[in-house]
Order: structure tokens, then C-alpha cells, then sequence
């Protein structure tokens, strides 16, 4: 039901009243640290309301309670030792909300293809797509995935990957996930895989792939135009690598047939298709 605009004030005024301090967060688990910014509230008295910086020892310079240290407190816990202070020096009743509106001690960092990598001092709640946004936007070489990796403060951590077509192009709200302070935003890079194809192709040479995706035997044999009449179905790829230098066979019907699975390709590899002499 939509309220009128007359009565909104005091609807919600009595909202914030009737509800317990504890239940007043908007970043419930979030801890206060050095340079957050925080909105202070005391209903009884206005004049006491405004935005305060936490200095770098983790207290809020907050008259007439004095400095208060607030490190470490949740929104409920900093609203509720300020509103303590005050009842104790200087109001009889204390109605008192605290809101983070700039969390510094935890940014938001955003790293690889953006305009703008780095820390982030984000106001509110963000989502991913703002958060993008604010580092500049993603550049083009970006790769097809962002990748938000999300930290606990019991130290587990959690890493989820989302396609930047769902998010840019399909504009699909589900992948536009809330973005909370401390996350970590990577969008890697797209890389040049080159391929060497040598022997019975239809067009020899070397294959650049740009892309972090998976670039298969099937997917470069038709890239080089597929195999001539002549080509062999045992196919030779060569690989160096840190071990050392590697060479295995692939059979190109069974793979073609799904009896055997497609090969995963590495940059640098070399494919050798000899003529067949039956």
C-alpha cells in the first residue's frame, strides 16, 4: 500500500521507534573499521544527526559523548553504545541509528580488464553491474567471465563466475548479484591461443584463438578448414611444457563419434596429421 506522502515522515518515525535496535541494520554482519563513514541519527535530537568519519584508531569523534570507540561494532552495536553515552551525559531517551554509508576499512576491490583497477569506497549497497561501472567499466579485452570472490570472517572463502553476456547483453537480473564490502571483482583478460596445424589440413598454418575459453581439437581442425581426403585418422599433437616436452595421439573419428572426448588444446601446441596410406 503506498502511503501519502504527508503521513510518510511519521509512519516511518514510528517504524524505526517500534523496531529494536538490532533489527535496524542495512549491512547486518559488517564490522566498523578505520575511515568508514557513518550516518549517525538521534530522533530526540536532530542537531546531534550527520555524517561522522571514523578515524584511524577506530573512534568516532561524537559530541557530547566525547570519542567513542567503534572498531569492530556492528551497526546495531556502534547505535546502540552511542545511544548508552548520550542517555548517560547529556539526553534522558536516546533514539539512535547508525548506517554505514562509505566503507573504506573493507573496499571493494576490482581487478584485471576494467578502465580502472583498484580499491573501491563504495557508498550503500552496490550490485555488480554498479560496481563495474564505478571501476570504469570492463575494456575490450575482457574475457566472457567476471569472477567475484567473497571472504568470510571466519577466513572461508567463496568464488563464483558469471558470463558477461547474461550481465551486458541479456541483462539477466539474476547474475546482477549484490556486491558487499571487502568482495573481490576480477574480470580476467581474454588470451591469444596459437595453435600450429601441420600436415593434411585444408589450410595449414598457424590459429590464433582470442578467448579464455576452451579451444579443442574438433573446434581447431575446423578452424583450419577440416582434413583432407588423404589426412590419417590418428592424429599427433606435440606439447612443451614445464615437464618438458610431451607427445601423445588422438583419433580423430572416435573423438568425431563421441566414443572418445574431444582434446583440451594449450597455446603452442603443435597438430601433425600425416597422409594415410590405405
Amino acid at each position: 500500500m503506498k502511503c501519502p506522502a504527508i503521513a510518510l515522515p511519521t509512519l516511518l518515525a514510528l517504524a524505526l521507534f517500534a523496531l529494536p535496535v538490532s533489527a535496524q541494520s542495512h549491512n547486518p554482519g559488517y564490522r566498523i573499521g578505520p575511515r568508514d563513514l557513518l550516518e549517525v541519527k538521534v530522533f530526540e535530537a536532530p542537531e546531534l544527526s550527520g555524517s561522522r568519519r571514523v578515524n584511524e584508531e577506530g573512534k568516532l569523534s561524537f559530541s557530547p559523548a566525547g570519542d567513542i570507540d567503534v572498531a569492530g561494532l556492528t551497526e546495531p552495536e556502534a547505535a546502540q553504545k552511542i545511544k548508552e553515552l548520550l542517555e548517560a551525559k547529556s539526553l534522558v531517551k536516546a533514539s539512535v541509528s547508525v548506517l554505514v554509508q562509505e566503507f573504506r576499512s573493507r573496499p571493494i576491490s576490482v581487478l584485471g580488464a576494467v578502465h580502472q583497477p583498484g580499491n573501491l569506497s563504495f557508498s550503500g549497497r552496490w550490485t555488480l553491474l554498479e560496481a563495474l561501472t564505478a571501476a570504469g567499466g570492463v575494456t575490450d579485452v575482457h574475457g566472457s567471465l567476471v569472477y567475484v570472490l567473497r571472504r568470510s570472517d571466519n577466513g572461508l572463502s567463496d568464488q563464483i563466475g558469471i558470463p558477461l553476456d547474461d550481465l551486458f547483453a541479456r541483462a539477466n537480473p539474476k547474475v546482477n548479484i549484490p556486491i558487499i564490502a571487502g568482495d573481490l571483482i576480477n574480470v580476467p583478460s581474454a588470451v591469444d591461443v596459437t595453435i600450429y596445424c601441420l600436415g593434411q589440413f585444408h589450410q595449414p598454418g598457424a590459429l590464433t584463438f582470442r578467448s579464455p575459453d576452451r579451444v579443442t581439437l574438433l573446434g581447431v581442425i575446423a578452424r583450419a578448414g577440416g582434413l583432407t581426403d588423404r589426412a590419417s585418422n590418428k592424429i599427433l599433437i606435440k606439447r612443451d611444457s614445464r615437464s618438458g616436452k610431451a607427445e601423445f595421439n588422438a583419433d580423430y573419428k572416435k573423438i568425431l563419434a563421441g566414443k572418445e572426448p574431444d582434446v583440451e588444446l594449450q597455446s603452442g601446441d603443435v597438430i601433425v596429421v600425416k597422409e594415410s596410406f590405405f
